[in-house]
Formats: C-alpha cells, structure tokens, sequence
C-alpha cells in the first residue's frame, strides 16, 4: 500500500470510529464529507512533501550564517557589558531553535532528498543542539507512531499520569510527578539538566542500539573538540559566557513548544486498542497560532497537527499545506494567550477525556 492510500484508509478508518467526547476529529470529518474526498486530501498532502534544495540551502543561510554572527558579536560584547551579551542571547537561542527544526525535518528525511545530506546535516547540527542525531530519531520516530497511546507513553514525550495512576502513588510519588510537572522545572531547570548532561550518556540506551549509542559518543567528543579549541583561543571562561545562555535559553523554548503542541485540555489519549493514528495527529497535536517574526523562528514547528499527519512534509512548506487544505483548518488552534493557561493541567482523566488540573482532583470533581 502507498503512503498516500495508507493516508486516506486511516482517515476512512477513523471516521467510521464513534466520535466520543472529541468534537475536533468531528469538525475535520464534517469538513471532509463536504468539501473535498480523502482521496483528495491524500493527494493534496503529497504535493507538500517534495522537498525543495533551493528553499532548503537558503534556510541552511538565513540560519546558521546570522547564528555565528550574533554568537561573534555576543563575544565582542562582553568588553562593552555582560547586560548587552544576555539581551543579545535571545536572538541568538532563536537562531538555535531554528537549528534545531532543520536537524529535525533531516530527522524524518524531508529536508533534503538524498538521505546521505539529510544525515550529514543533522549530526553536524547536533554539535550545535548538543542532541545525538541517530539517538534523537529513533526517540523521535517512536514519538510519532505512539503519540497520544496511553498503553505507549514514554518515548519522547512528557511525562504524563491518569487520574487513577496519580492516586495510587505514594505521597514521594505525587511529590516527584508535581515537581516534575511545576513550570519551572518543565520550562527551566529540566531542558537544561537534558540537552547539557542527560544527553551526554547512554544508560538506558539498549546495548542492541549500536548506531545510536555511537550518536552519543561520537556528539560528546565533537562537543570536547570544540571545548578544547575554545581554551585555546577565546579562552573556557568567555565561551561559556556567551554560549551558556544560548544553550538554557533555546532549551527552554524548545521544550515550551513541545508542550503546548501535545498538552492541552482537550488532548487526546487513547488506550491502545482504540487508539487512532489521524486522530492522534489532529487532536493530539495542536496548531500553535504565532506572530510571523516567532513562527521564522520556530520553523514553523506550529503547524503540529500537520507534521504528525505528515512528517515528509519540510517546514517552509508546513504555512503552504495548510493553507492549501480547508480540513488543517479544523484543527484545535492555540494563540499565544491560550497556550499559557496549558501549564494548569496535569493529569489525563479517563472519564471525563480531557487534561485536569491538580485542585479538580483534589476536590473530588474527578
């Protein structure tokens, strides 16, 4: 079966299931039946997925050429005053995220054609990120073929209980599931404990995941190369002062996307015998609505529900897709505002089949 027919017999699939208590996935089959066939849509998707080398070389410029620049130019700064380095640190940690959805889209292959060049780049751009490639795709890959699996969590993904599992742990339990979940530790302390020290070892990497425990290594004596000619140079001090609040900052932001694009309150979370891979995509990813200047920034990382549907689609060609199909349309929307109130909640309850917070548990509402 082709992808494109594999596409459409999941949506055919998923629209013969009941709706249960998602009116998203309603509204995106209501717009099918009456404005265009799956077929169609399959079609319309596919177009999207061709990669373009221009557009693809130019997004390799306009993102790592202003990166080295600003980082010069943070180093320059630093005999002027160290307020003026951190101000200049956030266009800086932009410019990394943006790095980091380019090693992203070589992830799924869809930056380039050649799967030798999209490999390439994204171990290169991994010295960048501190993110082993071949480790981060495997993760990745199995983040997308269970996103939204209450049987399946745990692969790449935040870490998320169900009512029922928050209640039958321990008080120690509650205590590090709610640290883990407080916004300074999920936006703050926790990215950067990952991309600067988790991600330098391989315990819990399975010894049959040779590739991908080389990722490791082979990321960790790029990053100590690069440490080495630094004390020669600039000196250790002075590129930890510039590139340290890169690094926390583009952490940070990273992981902030990442959550409001998986939890909000009417996400979805399935057992796995009736866990749906369309649904998962369009109500289990949602479609983070940002300002023009954010979304270049972010590579346009936003049109989640999209990607999830579709992960051979490149960035720069997510804003086109989405245009192009009225059904992208129906997908759960959060501005800027509204991704904020996504911090409230905590826990997926079964029953009422949405995201809860902490006090309506413990009021006894659930």
């Amino acid at each position: 079966m082709s992808t494109h027919t594999a596409i459409a017999s999941n949506i055919d699939h998923a629209a013969q299931q009941p709706s249960g208590k998602s009116y998203h996935f309603a509204a995106v089959v209501q717009a099918s039946s009456h404005e265009s066939d799956p077929s169609n849509w399959s079609a319309a998707i596919a177009r999207f997925k061709r990669s373009d080398r221009l557009k693809s070389m130019w997004q390799l410029c306009n993102s790592l050429l202003p990166f080295c620049g600003l980082w010069y130019l943070m180093y320059l700064s630093l005999s002027w005053s160290y307020w003026i380095t951190l101000v200049l640190a956030v266009p800086t940690a932009g410019l990394l995220v943006r790095l980091f959805i380019i090693q992203h889209d070589c992830g799924h292959h869809s930056f380039f054609r050649s799967r030798r060049a999209n490999d390439a780049v994204g171990c290169f751009f991994g010295l960048f990120t501190l993110t082993p490639y071949r480790l981060w795709l495997r993760s990745h890959s199995r983040h997308h073929a269970s996103s939204g699996d209450l049987h399946h969590r745990g692969h790449g993904d935040v870490w998320i209980l169900t009512v029922d599992e928050y209640l039958k742990r321990s008080y120690l339990g509650r205590l590090q599931y709610r640290i883990y979940r407080h916004p300074l530790f999920l936006f703050g302390v926790g990215p950067s404990l990952l991309f600067l020290f988790r991600q330098r070892f391989t315990f819990g990497v399975p010894t049959t995941w040779r590739r991908e425990r080389s990722s490791v290594h082979i990321t960790n004596l790029g990053i100590l190369a690069a440490l080495v000619a630094a004390w020669c140079t600039i000196g250790l001090a002075t590129f930890l002062l510039v590139h340290l609040p890169i690094l926390v900052l583009a952490a940070s932001i990273g992981s902030w996307l990442f959550f409001v694009q998986h939890q909000f309150e009417h996400a979805y979370w399935q057992p796995h015998d009736r866990w749906d891979y369309v649904r998962s995509a369009f109500e289990g990813s949602s479609y983070y609505r940002l300002p023009r200047v954010l979304q270049w920034f972010t590579g346009n990382i936003g049109f989640h529900h999209i990607h999830h549907l579709e992960s051979r689609i490149p960035n720069y060609n997510l804003p086109l897709c989405y245009a192009a199909v009225p059904e992208f349309r129906q997908a759960v929307t959060l501005g800027m505002w509204e991704s904020l109130k996504c911090t409230r909640f905590k826990l997926w309850d079964e029953q009422l089949q949405r995201m809860v917070t902490f006090n309506e548990v413990n009021s006894g509402r659930t």
